[in-house]
C-alpha cells in the first residue's frame, strides 16, 4: 500500500464493536428479517458520508447499496456481502450466539464468520479511504443483499435493477481464511418422486410398491458418472443421496416415495443436461419394471463459475496479498456456492472472494472470527481499493 497514512483511520475498537452490532441482529433465513440490519448499515454509510439507499423487498427484507463515487475514468469495483445467516442449530453454545462476545481475541456470534465479519471489515475500509480523502477513478460499491442462504432474493433483484452495469470487478467478502479463492462448485438439488399404487400389507401384490420402484432408481443413480471433466481447482462433480420419505403405514403398501438428491457440478456442467440424462433413466425404467413411475422437481439450480486464474484481477489481488502481508498464494475453489451464483452467469465479470474467518467455521456452533483476521481483511480490502480504484 502507498499511502500507509490511511491505517490510521483504521480504529480496532471500532472494528469490533460494528462487528459486535451486526451480530446482534437476528437475521436468521428463513424468515430472513434482513431490514433492520440494512438499515443500522445505511446509518453508518450516511455518517461516513457515503450515498446509500435501501431496496425495500417486502415482509421485512431489504438490501442496502453504498456508492463513493469517482471520476469515471474506470470501471466500479463492487463488494458484495450477504446480511442472511443460518439458524445457530439445537447444540448449546459456550456463549450467546447473538452477544457478540469477545474471548482471547475472537468474537463469537452468528454470522461472525458467514458472513458479517466481511460485510463489517469492508464497511471500516470503506470509511478509511473516505477520510483519507481519496480520489477514485471509478465507483466503489458495497451491496448488502438478502436471502444467500436460499434464494438469494436479493442478489436476484440487484441484478435485475441494472446492478452489475458498468461493474469492473467483484469482492465477495466470503470467508477464506484471507485467502483468495477464484471459483465454487454449481449446486442442483433435484427432488425425484416415484409413484405406486396402493394396497394393504397383507396383499402386496396387488399394489405396486413405490419404495421398492425408488429402489430401482437408486441403482441406477448410483452409476450415474457426470460427463464434464475433473476441473482443475474444483476436482470432480458430486452427488449426495439427501433424503429419502415413503409410506404412510407399515400396513399399507406405498404409493408414494422421495428422493432428494445434492449435486455440486463443476464449471462446464449443464445442469439441463443431467435432468435430461434423469429423464431417460426414468423412461427406460418404465419400460422395464411393471408399473413404475417417476417425475422430477428441480429444488435449487445454482451454476458453477469461475475466473480464471491469469485473470488480471486475480493477479492484483494476489500481488496485493504478497505487498500488504508477505504471503504468497494462488486462488483456490470452494465447495459451497455464493452469490456469484447469481453475478456471473448473467454477466462475465472477474469475481474473487475474500474475507476473514475459517470458512470450515460456517454455520457450526460457537462461530467465532479472531481480530487479527478481522483486521487483516479491512487492510486487503483498502489495499485493493487503492490498487484497482486510484493507481
Amino acid at each position: 500500500m502507498k499511502d500507509k497514512n490511511v491505517l490510521e483511520y483504521i480504529d480496532k475498537d471500532e472494528t469490533i464493536e460494528l462487528l459486535q452490532q451486526m451480530i446482534a441482529f437476528k437475521t436468521v433465513n428463513e424468515p430472513g428479517d434482513e431490514l433492520p440490519l440494512a438499515k443500522f448499515i445505511k446509518e453508518k454509510l450516511d455518517e461516513i458520508g457515503v450515498e446509500a439507499v435501501i431496496d425495500d423487498l417486502g415482509n421485512n427484507r431489504g438490501n442496502v447499496i453504498g456508492r463513493l463515487k469517482g471520476t469515471g475514468e474506470r470501471e466500479a469495483l463492487l463488494f458484495n456481502g450477504h446480511l442472511d445467516t443460518v439458524p445457530p442449530g439445537d447444540i448449546e453454545w459456550e456463549h450467546d450466539p447473538y452477544s457478540g462476545k469477545l474471548v482471547d481475541g475472537k468474537i463469537y456470534g452468528r454470522g461472525s464468520v458467514d458472513m458479517k465479519g466481511g460485510l463489517a471489515a469492508a464497511l471500516i475500509a470503506l470509511k478509511a479511504v473516505k477520510k483519507a480523502g481519496w480520489k477514485l477513478k471509478g465507483d466503489f460499491i458495497y451491496s448488502a443483499t438478502a436471502g444467500e442462504e436460499t434464494d438469494s432474493i436479493g442478489a436476484v433483484k440487484f441484478v435485475k435493477d441494472g446492478g452489475l452495469n458498468g461493474v469492473g470487478a467483484i469482492i465477495i467478502g466470503e470467508p477464506s481464511s484471507n485467502g483468495i479463492n477464484i471459483a465454487e462448485k454449481g449446486a442442483f438439488w433435484v427432488e425425484i418422486t416415484t409413484y405406486g399404487k396402493t394396497a394393504h400389507g397383507a396383499f402386496p401384490e396387488k399394489g405396486v410398491n413405490a419404495v421398492v420402484n425408488a429402489k430401482a432408481l437408486l441403482s441406477e443413480l448410483l452409476n450415474y458418472k457426470f460427463k464434464c471433466e475433473e476441473n482443475e481447482i474444483l476436482g470432480h462433480s458430486t452427488m449426495n443421496i439427501s433424503t429419502i420419505n415413503g409410506g404412510v403405514k407399515t400396513n399399507v403398501v406405498p404409493d408414494k416415495c422421495r428422493i432428494t438428491i445434492d449435486m455440486r457440478t463443476v464449471p462446464g456442467t449443464e445442469h439441463k443436461e443431467i435432468i435430461k440424462d434423469f429423464e431417460e433413466i426414468i423412461d427406460n425404467l418404465s419400460k422395464k419394471v411393471d408399473g413404475f413411475k417417476a417425475d422430477i422437481k428441480i429444488l435449487n439450480d445454482r451454476a458453477a463459475v469461475e475466473t480464471k486464474g491469469d485473470n488480471p484481477f486475480v493477479k492484483l489481488a494476489e500481488e496485493t496479498v504478497k505487498e500488504e502481508f508477505n504471503k504468497t498464494i494462488k486462488g483456490q475453489g470452494v465447495n459451497f456456492y455464493t452469490d456469484a451464483s447469481i453475478f456471473l452467469p448473467h454477466k462475465q465479470i472477474p469475481c474473487i472472494f475474500y474475507g476473514p474467518g475459517d470458512g470450515d467455521m460456517a454455520h457450526q456452533p460457537n462461530e467465532h472470527v479472531t481480530i487479527d483476521s478481522l483486521l487483516e481483511a479491512v487492510q486487503f480490502y483498502i489495499a485493493i481499493i487503492e490498487k484497482y480504484l486510484v493507481l
